[in-house]
């Protein structure tokens, strides 16, 4: 039968209550010369008994008693964590990552946790979870600077009109560019489905470390996986076919460019265009160099200009990102970006060339810039002398 920790303490109290009687005999005797040194010895020998009966039996207590401070503290551990939904959305993820990566199937108590209603679906693999989508797809993060600006969604088959409100007698939608644009391009504005496959490698370390730190690395790298493509389709100058529609530098959108002597004439003049209904929430979009440039033109090789906000010599905020080339001026809640999050797929392989393990995530989006009339592209005519025209390029 198993010793108790009750029992041993109780042993340890008695044990301890018969040495300390042993001690006070020993010392007592000792200073009598009548004793022979025969008793003495045979107390001298129960003492060190006992003695080794105590240190052993509490070292015994000692452990015990750690070991189960231990599961007490794993316990409210995971009661706590049970209890909190970030814990357990972490703990799911991971689990989801490393069932992946093992070609496993996902369990419905790590779908559940992450926010899936629908256990009918095989395995979870094309299924991206509520809670991941909006930890992976929906939080803004800083690689991309628009999503600071443009409004992110995630719904399927998404159908917006391409100006949000009118009033009857304001105007607005019957006034110049933008009604011009709205009979061009219709006033309903459709996303589509873009595929986008994404990459995150993962090492046996990583992959076998804790769950916080999984999560956080693949929700890190899909993450900036995620800023780079959005960045790349926003601002490319030759679009993928198809994806025209998503670049401001794209004929197919006709933003109007403005063109100026120089960056500051082309940036002001530009956001000087833009109509009034847009003016309340106009950013600039440019190169960081360029920006520098244009401040170093304008303070004449005196450093008073550059510890100054943009909007103190400019007027309007600027978002700084390598692939805008040419500045973008406007109202950038006239941008919309969209997740189809139900048809997003989880993957894993393996780059045997290289020995790197991948865990993919396979996403359909679209971007639409609902009014281009929004937005001007600020051109320079000693850098750029053959995008002058103030008109907007055609469909």
């Amino acid at each position: 039968m198993a010793v108790t920790l009750f029992q041993k303490k109780q042993s340890l109290a008695e044990i301890g209550e018969e040495l300390t009687q042993v001690n006070n005999d020993i010392a007592e005797k000792a200073g009598n010369p009548a004793v022979d040194d025969t008793v003495l010895n045979k107390l001298s020998e129960k003492s060190e008994s006992l003695e080794k009966r105590f240190n052993l039996l509490k070292t015994q207590i000692d452990q015990q008693e750690a070991k189960d401070k231990k599961n007490l503290e794993k316990k409210n551990q995971r009661t706590h964590e049970n209890d909190d939904p970030k814990a357990k959305q972490i703990h799911a993820f991971a689990g989801l990552v490393r069932a992946t990566m093992s070609n496993k199937p996902v369990t419905h108590d790590i779908l559940e946790a992450l926010g899936d209603d629908d256990t009918t679906k095989t395995g979870g693999q094309s299924i991206l979870p509520v809670t991941v989508s909006n930890q992976i797809i929906a939080e803004p993060f800083d690689d991309n600077p628009l999503r600071q600006d443009e409004a992110i969604s995630a719904i399927t088959n998404l159908i917006l009109p391409r100006v949000a409100f009118s009033i009857d007698d304001d105007g607005f939608v019957g006034d110049q560019e933008v009604s011009k644009e709205i009979a061009l391009k219709g006033d309903q504005v459709a996303f589509g489905r873009f595929k986008t496959k994404l990459k995150a490698a993962v090492s046996e370390t990583i992959l076998n470390g804790t769950d916080t730190a999984l999560t956080q690395y693949i929700q890190s790298a899909l993450q900036s996986a995620l800023a780079l493509k959005e960045k790349k389709v926003s601002f490319a100058t030759t679009p993928n076919a198809g994806e025209e529609h998503m670049s401001f530098y794209s004929d197919e959108v006709g933003i109007k460019k403005i063109s100026g002597d120089n960056m500051f004439d082309a940036i002001t003049q530009a956001a000087g265009d833009i109509d009034d209904a847009f003016q309340a929430n106009i950013k600039v979009y440019m190169r960081r160099p360029d920006y520098l440039a244009m401040i170093k033109e304008l303070s004449n090789s005196s450093a008073t200009l550059f510890g100054k906000a943009p909007e103190e010599i400019i007027g309007y905020p600027v978002r700084f990102t390598e692939r805008a080339t040419i500045p973008v001026v406007g109202n950038f809640s006239y941008v919309q970006l969209n997740y189809e999050i139900a048809s997003t797929l989880y993957e894993q392989w393996k780059d045997y060339d290289k020995g790197i393990n991948y865990f993919g995530l396979t996403a359909w989006f679209d971007q639409q810039i609902l009014l281009a009339s929004a937005f001007r592209l600020a051109t320079t005519t000693s850098s750029n002398p053959s995008t002058t025209s103030t008109t907007p390029a055609s469909k």
